[in-house]
């Protein structure tokens, strides 16, 4: 029997936490249960509810993210908890009773804020996008079904979708205290119910935003002939920055180099663009990392919303 570890992993919304182990719990499917009796799959999932602070549970693949009411503080409990699943797991009982699988594939959301206030990110317990996908209205929207429909709620500004998360920038009309759940519900119904992302067929032109990973900037395929040290200026973006602004659900995109005054363009998308305090962070953040490491090729770094 296989000795089972756990880890924990705070996540950007203080009331979820994650309990990662060192081996897959589950197959393909993932599940998401908000009560003891939705819990029937799982007799792991049945044990959690009865601790009282527990509103959701969460099981995908290797992890355990359990939702908490506000009665206690995950500090105070979440070595308890960690222990709990240890415990359950090293049994070697199952985590999901496979004949209780349902047909349809549990969907699991959890909203994340940004550091972008009217922004708010929503993740998703599976991919949904292996593209970058950004859309400012509902016209842009034509090729992705998805964003066409979130651009129905008449408080959404602008979609971006990657990897597994959506951020949705929203007008000033409303709060997101007042529609976070409302978004979340109809993010994950309409995942549940199989519906698509984007259209196949014309996934290619969807948006300008597409095909605009970093990575693929320089590629062999790339139209475009970067010199040597836009290369390394690029490189270095996709593996400091872009990891990081994509936790806080935005991106940044190489744009342009001026040799002559050693200035850097880069376009802000997501999260990041029209954040307060995004513009001068990322551009002074990237701009001393690309002197440090790139020295006396740099001037400046001028940021741009997307």
């Amino acid at each position: 029997m296989s000795q089972f570890n756990i880890d924990i992993s705070e996540t950007s919304n203080p009331n979820i936490i994650k309990f990662v182990a060192n081996s897959f719990l589950t197959r393909s499917t993932s599940y998401e249960f908000k009560n003891i009796d939705e819990a029937k799959p799982s007799p792991l999932a049945q044990q959690l509810f009865y601790l009282p602070f527990v509103k959701t549970v969460y099981i995908s693949q290797n992890f355990v993210a359990i939702e908490k009411y506000n009665i206690i503080e995950w500090q105070d409990v979440q070595e308890e908890v960690a222990d709990s699943i240890l415990e359950y797991l090293n049994t070697g009982k199952s985590v999901i009773v496979e004949d209780s699988t349902p047909k349809k594939v549990a969907v699991a959301i959890y909203a994340e804020s940004t550091p972008n206030p009217s922004v708010m990110k929503f993740v998703a317990n599976k991919s949904l996008s292996s593209e970058i996908l950004e859309f400012k209205n509902i016209d842009e929207a034509a090729n992705s079904p998805l964003a066409k429909s979130l651009f129905n709620f008449p408080f959404v500004k602008e979609v971006f979708i990657s990897g597994n998360y959506i951020s949705v920038m929203k007008y000033n009309m409303v709060e997101w205290q007042d529609i976070v759940s409302e978004m979340r519900d109809f993010i994950r119904v309409y995942l549940y119910e199989g519906k698509p992302v984007l259209n196949e067929e014309t996934a290619a032109t969807a948006n300008p935003a597409v095909n605009n990973d970093l990575s693929e900037n320089y590629s062999e395929n790339s139209t475009h002939s970067y010199s040597a040290l836009e290369k390394e200026i690029i490189s270095i973006l996709d593996e400091y920055v872009k990891p990081a602004v994509a936790k806080d659900g935005g991106n940044i995109r190489f744009e342009s180099f001026n040799s002559e005054t050693k200035t850097v363009k880069v376009i802000l998308q997501g999260a990041c663009s029209g954040c307060p305090s995004s513009t001068i962070t990322l551009k002074n953040g990237i701009e001393t990392m690309l002197k440090q490491m790139i020295p006396d090729q740099i001037n400046e770094v001028v940021a741009i919303n997307g």
